[in-house]
């Protein structure tokens, strides 16, 4: 098994330990990554969103980052304003900005990523069952799991090797 570069090791660091566990998380995947002036731009863009974004009026608990030029990752912490369906729909709106601006699709569900030789890979569901079949995909190669929706859920289940996720069962070859 080969090793995880250390950038892919220490993501965690990252993230803000005063929200709670159960703080909502949304995690946008670009199908491709980001050149570096455009992500620098979008952490402006995340930035300004975060510092500015509110339910309701009152100002959400927020944090927001681009993770590997590639994964948009919000969270809300609701313990401290609850996130209404026009705040969540703010959000929507600015990765929709960032989408046209950068000539990206990030509400792409139907495409994987992961982590291969030490880069992120993106693979169309369709393809799947032939990278396994061709060992390009392994029961060890990590899946970005963008299904959390915690923050707990986030930490411990975002990378996690293909036979932890979702994938095995649906996939013969890998249960």
């Amino acid at each position: 098994m080969e090793s995880t570069p250390a950038i892919f090791e220490t993501w965690r660091d990252l993230v803000p330990a005063d929200f709670a566990d159960d703080s909502r998380v949304w995690i946008y995947q670009c199908n491709r990554m980001l050149r570096m002036q455009e992500a620098l731009q979008a952490e402006s863009l995340i930035e300004d969103f975060v510092q500015n974004w509110k339910s309701h009026g009152a100002p959400v608990k927020g944090y927001g980052n681009l993770f590997f030029g590639q994964f948009l990752v919000l969270m809300a912490d609701e313990r401290a304003t609850g996130v209404s369906g026009c705040s969540t729909d703010s959000s929507v709106r600015m990765v929709k900005e960032m989408e046209k601006l950068f000539g990206v699709q990030m509400f792409d569900r139907m495409t994987m990523a992961f982590l291969v030789k030490g880069k992120v890979e993106m693979l169309p569901l369709h393809h799947l069952q032939y990278a396994i079949d061709k060992g390009f995909i392994t029961p060890e190669t990590i899946y970005f799991n963008n299904l959390a929706q915690t923050k707990k859920d986030w930490l411990e289940n975002w990378m996690v090797p293909v036979r932890n996720s979702w994938l095995a069962s649906r996939y013969q070859t890998m249960a």
